[in-house]
């Protein structure tokens, strides 16, 4: 198993990363990878970048040393209803969205009713591409029935090596996540939720193995060739498909 992008990784821009911009593109050239995405945290978490941190992409390369940039959120989750704290009028210029729940900003603990609304209503946002590290048990969720309405709403279910970190709670979750991801046809995405380069470096293997065991198909894994990533990102409707796309090929 190999993937040829990251696409949830952070920067220092929130004070628990630990990398630059410069720092993580230069370790995903290191790891073979052709594109990376930076996802930082938007801003209801206590460290976050300030919102105009999104709105400032032209400041930014589409490539760096070789690596395709792709420059987006990780979106958080701030309420049963299933909003986000970044405006559609942000959201909607991101390169990639990732929306999560993290305790800081839906804390406590969810009724599985109560998550299924929540991805329900997130499955139904037309700029969110990504479910991040949703495997968490504090927020576990109906997979069958939710990750139908993802896959009918084109949103990637991510399978997130830092779980292994700081979610291990969520960890027996990830092959009935999985499994429901393949019987519902619904795409994945591999990725490290790298704070630092390090973690881009090594926090994959453990995902790895449990892809692997499953015989999970290399089709349903959008950053497993860069054609899968070049179409998923038409799918979306990605303002940058196609000059991404260009650069891959």
């Amino acid at each position: 198993m190999q993937i040829i992008a990251d696409l949830h990784t952070h920067t220092l821009c929130a004070t628990h990363a630990f990398q630059t911009l410069n720092e993580m593109a230069a370790a995903a050239k290191d790891c073979g990878y052709k594109a990376l995405a930076i996802t930082d945290h938007a801003p209801a978490m206590p460290d976050a970048p300030h919102r105009w941190h999104f709105e400032n992409p032209t400041a930014l390369p589409r490539t760096i040393d070789g690596v395709v940039m792709l420059y987006g959120a990780e979106a958080n989750v701030v309420d049963a209803k299933g909003h986000l704290d970044l405006p559609p009028r942000i959201l909607e210029y991101q390169d990639w969205v990732v929306a999560s729940i993290h305790s800081p900003c839906v804390p406590g603990l969810l009724t599985r009713k109560e998550a299924n609304r929540i991805w329900l209503a997130v499955a139904e946002n037309p700029y969110v591409d990504c479910i991040g590290h949703s495997e968490q048990e504090n927020y576990r969720y109906d997979y069958d029935l939710v990750t139908k309405a993802f896959a009918a709403n084109h949103k990637v279910v991510e399978l997130n090596g830092n779980s292994f970190n700081v979610r291990k709670d969520g960890i027996p979750n990830m092959k009935a996540l999985l499994a429901a991801c393949l019987q519902n046809g619904c795409h994945i995405a591999v990725d490290s939720d790298a704070h630092s380069a390090w973690q881009l470096r090594y926090g994959l293997t453990a995902l790895y193995g449990m892809l692997e065991e499953m015989n999970f198909p290399e089709e349903l894994i959008i950053n497993a060739t860069t054609a899968n990533l070049t179409a998923e990102l038409k799918l979306h409707g990605k303002a940058c498909a196609e000059e991404v796309g260009g650069i891959l090929v």
